[in-house]
C-alpha cells in the first residue's frame, strides 16, 4: 500500500512512517504542512493519506481542510485523520458527505499499534473507521439544536431526500416539484432550524445531521 503522511511533529511523523514501513507498506511521502500534503497526493496518487488536523502555519484546521479537499478532488484516495482534537464542523462535513475510505481517530485513544494498523488497512480497503468519541462529540453538538418540530410534512420529505444525498434537481424529480419549489422548502427548513445565511458552516450538512439525530 502506498501512503502519504502529513504530520508537523517530526518525531511522530517518523514514528508513524517506521510503523507503516515495518508492516510492509510504502510511505511515498511524509510532509509537515497541508500544502505539501495536497501536492503530494496530486503528484503521487497514494492509496491512503494519514492526516493531522492542526498544522502550520496557524495550527488551527489546515490539515482537516486539506483532508476535505482530498475527499472532493481525489475520491479514490483513502483519508485517515489522526489527531488530538475533534474538529466537529469539518468532521461533520466529511461524515455527512458519504463515501467510504475514511477514518477519524484520536491519537490519545489509540492504545494499540495493531489497532492503528488495522484502521489503516480498513480505510485503504474502502471501509470507515470512526473513534466513538468523535461520533459522540458530533451528536452532542447536534443535540444542542431543536429537533424536527415545526417542519411541514413536505419539508420533512425534502429533508429526508437531502439526507439520502439527492441534489435539488433530483429531489424535484422524485417529488414531482419544480426546482423553485424545492429551493423554497429548503430555505424554509434552514429558517426553522435557525441556520442563517451568514453561518460559517454548511447549512445543508447541519440540516442533514439534525435529521439523522432525530
Amino acid at each position: 500500500m502506498r501512503i502519504v503522511i502529513a504530520e508537523d511533529n517530526v518525531l511522530l511523523r517518523e514514528g508513524i512512517s517506521r510503523l507503516l514501513t515495518d508492516s510492509g507498506h510504502e510511505v511515498v511521502g511524509a510532509v509537515a504542512e497541508a500544502n505539501g500534503l495536497l501536492s503530494s497526493v496530486a503528484a503521487l496518487n497514494p492509496d491512503l493519506a494519514v492526516v493531522d488536523v492542526r498544522m502550520p502555519p496557524t495550527f488551527t484546521d489546515e490539515g482537516i481542510r486539506a483532508a476535505t479537499l482530498i475527499r472532493e478532488q481525489n475520491p479514490d484516495v483513502g483519508v485517515l485523520v489522526l489527531s488530538q482534537y475533534v474538529e466537529e464542523r469539518y468532521a461533520s462535513e466529511l461524515i455527512a458527505g458519504g463515501g467510504a475510505s475514511f477514518g477519524y481517530l484520536l491519537k490519545d485513544r489509540v492504545a494499540d499499534v495493531g489497532d492503528f494498523l488495522d484502521a489503516v488497512e480498513e480505510v485503504a480497503g474502502g471501509g470507515t473507521v470512526l473513534d466513538p468519541e468523535v461520533v459522540s462529540q458530533i451528536l452532542v453538538r447536534s443535540r444542542k439544536q431543536d429537533g424536527l418540530a415545526g417542519l411541514s410534512g413536505r419539508e420533512r420529505d425534502v429533508l429526508e431526500h437531502m439526507a439520502s444525498g439527492k441534489s435539488n434537481s433530483a429531489i424535484a424529480s422524485t417529488m414531482y416539484l419544480s426546482a423553485g419549489a424545492v429551493e423554497k422548502h429548503i430555505s424554509s427548513i434552514f429558517t426553522k432550524f435557525g441556520l442563517s445565511a451568514d453561518t460559517t458552516e454548511n447549512r445543508r450538512v447541519l440540516a442533514v445531521l439534525r435529521f439523522l439525530d432525530a
